[in-house]
């Protein structure tokens, strides 16, 4: 299979009707598992994947198929609803920001440029050019962090099963005992990357790729997927942002931090 040089995948979960058109963006439908063809959309149900396991996963099995069906030199993990760039906002955003602390969500949209305006946006994500002259100086690209109310711990005991942070914990001891220092600062501090977005070169890529996998993997060995209903049957996906926050924290990834481009809605 013929790989870009730089190749950002855009995850989906169905067709919309924005696709950016920099060469270096493919549209990926994830949870695809054999259903028709969608004109301009690559399936991860190909090759091998574990697109079957979508409503669990989310976009981690787009992430699971390019690992390993693809190798671009320098890879990027994005949703069709964010994307890295490196301009600055507009005044008027910076002016709406600061009702934002009024509203007091200043702390929810930190990182966070809300749009709606495909037109205005859709030429200033960031392109293969700019990706190679930061990560001349970096490791690795990734989303500026969130900034939590509470600790990483304490916001995932409101929101999710407890049970499921503890059993990680386990996992890593048995496994990757090293990491349990990293695991308990990332844990009683506030800071998270979310959304399961980077760009880095393929080499750590595949690195993160091998430890994540293997731990979300035993994870599902010692655990009912049953038992997850609705909005949390997405587990591994909220898993996930704690774990690359760690692995990033622990092997001391030397990241530029970007804004996103966040389209709530789409308008042409």
């Amino acid at each position: 299979m013929n790989n870009k040089e730089t190749e950002i995948f855009v995850f989906y979960y169905k067709p919309v009707a924005f696709i950016p058109e920099y060469e270096e963006y493919t549209p990926v439908y994830v949870g695809k598992n054999s259903r028709p063809e969608i004109k301009n959309y690559t399936g991860d149900d190909t090759g091998l994947n574990i697109s079957a396991k979508n409503k669990y996963y989310s976009e981690l099995t787009g992430l699971y198929w390019v690992w390993k069906n693809k190798r671009p030199a320098i890879v990027g993990s994005c949703h069709y609803r964010r994307y890295f760039t490196i301009f600055d906002e507009p005044f008027i955003y910076r002016l709406k920001r600061l009702s934002y602390f009024f509203a007091g969500i200043q702390k929810k949209r930190h990182g966070l440029i809300y749009s709606s305006d495909i037109k205005f946006w859709k030429n200033k994500f960031i392109t293969a050019t700019e990706i190679n002259q930061i990560l001349s100086q970096y490791d690795a690209i990734m989303p500026v962090r969130r900034v939590l109310k509470y600790s990483v711990e304490q916001q995932y005991h409101r929101y999710h099963n407890s049970s499921d942070l503890l059993l990680i914990k386990n996992i890593i001891t048995g496994y990757f005992p090293e990491y349990i220092p990293t695991f308990d600062k990332i844990m009683t501090g506030k800071r998270l990357f979310a959304n399961n977005m980077f760009i880095m070169p393929w080499e750590l890529f595949d690195k993160l790729m091998n430890w994540l996998f293997f731990i979300l993997f035993k994870f599902e060995e010692k655990t009912n997927l049953n038992d997850f209903k609705g909005y949390q049957q997405r587990i591994f996906g909220f898993l996930s942002e704690r774990l690359i926050t760690i692995w990033i924290e622990h092997n001391q990834i030397k990241t530029k931090e970007l804004q996103l481009v966040y389209f709530k809605k789409f308008k042409t």
